[in-house]
């Protein structure tokens, strides 16, 4: 917080400092007389009629009554990472797409346009870098007739918490009426401790994701288009652990996109009933192994804020998040209760 010479808590945040990153502290009850205060750090994404709206890390939004405010400031973009590869939001978001590539895309701007015929919303979304060439109401507009003439809601992915994130943007779908559906984080850590995670016996690497990983994968009836996606990237490996009997689905399986210095790591399963047993780890170690041997030394991967056993693992193995990132759909049309292109 910011204090005077006299040593008083001070306001030095305006409304010119909309998009930049501060720290507020603020009563908690705008009645307390005991001087309860909370602390907020996050985005400025707007400072209008007497109410401060401050994006936090994780996407969500806090609501501040400019009477509550005891002291601010504007702090640095990004703070330093204490462990882990050195790395921009503007690298891994490039490195994330690459690893999933749609079927069909398009550019608006320097926005990219996405579809993959509804499989997964990351291939079926708009990636929003830049400008899009249009006032935002009329790529926004577009953009929903891009998915419209595909059979497609539109989603708009976007990211916070980090240098270089979308917390404006977040701020501008919401006010128009984008609902955000799905946040996810994404993590990124050192690639050797994972290649030393477990033994990687039993595993089988192939390139291509055959019938016997197709029968674990959590998406059932894959079509030609989604097998296309989950090819996609510049280096991509499937792993495999065979189940005990002829014929049963694999006991485990995995995916990973060598991309340079990255290895990115995805659909990872195991078997309900095999759990604890250590597959999961043997499934990354031989594909982390693989990464190596091509020269990547740096690992990501997504994971859902309630996933806490997988968290709890990637967090001893050196894994921090470095942003958030969501995806926002298209409002319904007026009335009518679904979702579809104006």
């Amino acid at each position: 917080m910011e204090i005077s010479a006299a040593g008083r808590l001070e306001v030095r945040i305006t409304a010119a400092d909309v998009g930049k990153r501060v720290s507020v502290r603020r009563l908690s009850d705008p009645g307390d007389t005991e001087g309860k205060f909370t602390d907020t750090v996050g985005v400025l994404t707007s400072w209008d009629n007497a109410v401060l709206v401050i994006t936090q890390k994780d996407g969500e939004s806090v609501r501040i009554a400019e009477s509550s405010l005891v002291a601010g400031k504007v702090v640095p973009a990004a703070p330093a990472r204490r462990r882990g590869p050195a790395a921009s939001y503007e690298e891994l978001v490039h490195v994330a797409a690459r690893a999933w590539r749609p079927v069909e895309s398009a550019r608006l701007g320097e926005w990219e346009l996405r579809a993959a015929s509804g499989f997964t919303r990351r291939a079926n979304s708009v990636l929003p870098l830049g400008d899009p060439g249009l006032p935002l109401d009329e790529a926004l507009t577009e953009v929903r007739r891009w998915y419209g003439e595909r059979g497609l809601p539109a989603y708009v992915q976007t990211a916070t918490g980090a240098e270089g994130t979308q917390e404006l943007l977040c701020a501008e779908l919401e006010r128009r009426g984008w609902v955000r559906e799905v946040t996810a984080e994404l993590w990124i850590g050192a690639l050797a401790p994972v290649a030393d995670l477990g033994e990687p016996s039993g595993v089988v690497l192939s390139r291509e994701a055959g019938e016997a990983w197709l029968a674990r994968y959590q998406r059932k009836g894959v079509s030609d288009v989604a097998l296309k996606v989950l090819g996609s990237g510049p280096s991509v490996w499937f792993a495999t652990v065979p189940g005990e009997r002829e014929g049963e689905p694999p006991a485990a399986i995995g995916r990973c996109v060598v991309d340079g210095r990255w290895a990115g790591f995805a659909a990872v399963e195991v078997d309900p009933a095999q759990r604890r047993r250590g597959l999961a780890s043997a499934v990354m170690a031989a594909l982390a192994r693989q990464a190596l041997e091509e020269g990547a030394s740096a690992a990501w991967l997504q994971v859902e804020a309630d996933n806490a056993g997988a968290r709890a693992l990637y967090a001893r193995l050196g894994f921090a998040a470095h942003h958030a990132y969501h995806h926002y759909r298209e409002p319904a049309e007026p009335g009518s209760g679904r979702y579809g292109s104006p």
